[in-house]
């Protein structure tokens, strides 16, 4: 009688895990940043579940999952240019799974990783193999618009080939390239010869600088020079025109003569010195001629 009590009471809890376990085949949960898609026996589904919950849904379905995120795939190839050398890229393909087509890529390829493995690849080194076709130099691949132009054509075309296939491309990115070992050296002297050339060349503005400051600074030197020139020949000029005035006055007035030898008397007048000045008095110009010490005296 008790066994039979305990079995009932447990009746509930199995019929509440009987109706979880088969409920649950009603809906289905898709994680963030997914969708899903349904295989029936095998066959492929072509309705899309987005990301939540859905419900309700044919407990017969089998569910596959897509990540619709935005990822990378990072690929290295070996690319010829017209000179034949081959020169390693490494480019970066930014991508995002179309989650409208996720059944398409369900029953083309299977997976993601299929896709990317079948179509991707070995477009991209298709298209890069064919871009180097474009490039005459192995060393050009440095160039700024070089880079530029192979990035957006091989987005242009990457994009062109993979949308009808599910794949959205929203960029190819370089990360680094690599020339044959040679040019690398020939490039790195190169370089070098350029660096020693605009040194030289920075060598040689800086002594024509100098130059020129010499040049200014003698031509400043010349012209004082000459300013101290032209001063002194101005007041020679002057002094030579006084003389010549005073000559002039000395010849057209005898007075000033006298005039000169009354101030002259005057001086001697004020002389503190106990001299005897001689003094012709026949001469009109009355000029001491001569005077004694009081030793002499």
């Amino acid at each position: 009688m008790s066994d039979k009590i305990s079995i009932v009471k447990f009746i509930p809890l199995l019929f509440i895990l009987l109706l979880f376990l088969i409920g649950s085949r009603f809906w289905v949960s898709v994680p963030a940043g997914h969708v899903a898609v349904a295989t029936l026996f095998g066959e492929v589904q072509q309705d899309t579940y987005k990301e939540g919950l859905n419900i309700p849904v044919n407990p017969l379905l089998k569910f596959h999952e897509f990540d619709v995120r935005e990822k990378t795939h990072k690929e290295t190839a070996h690319v010829p240019s017209q000179d034949q050398l081959q020169t390693k890229i490494d480019v970066s393909v930014q991508y995002r799974l179309n989650g409208d087509m996720a059944s398409k890529i369900l029953q083309d390829t299977g997976n993601i990783d299929s896709m990317i493995t079948v179509q991707l690849v070995p477009k991209l080194r298709s298209l890069l193999r064919e871009q180097g076709k474009s490039i005459k130099r192995a060393e050009d691949f440095f160039l700024e618009e070089t880079q530029e132009r192979l990035q957006a054509d091989l987005t242009s075309g990457l994009s062109e080939y993979l949308e009808p296939k599910g794949i959205n491309v929203s960029a190819v990115l370089i990360r680094d390239i690599s020339l044959p070992p040679f040019i690398t050296k020939a490039i790195e002297a190169k370089k070098e010869r350029e660096q020693e050339v605009e040194k030289q060349k920075a060598e040689l503005e800086r002594y024509k600088t100098e130059q020129q400051q010499l040049i200014a600074a003698a031509e400043a030197q010349r012209q004082a020079a000459e300013e101290e020139a032209k001063k002194r020949r101005l007041l020679a000029d002057a002094q030579a025109y006084e003389i010549r005035k005073i000559n002039t006055a000395i010849g057209s007035n005898p007075n000033y003569v006298k005039l000169q030898a009354l101030e002259a008397l005057k001086s001697i007048s004020k002389d503190p010195a106990s001299k005897i000045y001689f003094m012709d008095g026949d001469s009109p110009n009355p000029l001491p001629l001569m005077h004694l010490s009081d030793k002499d005296q």
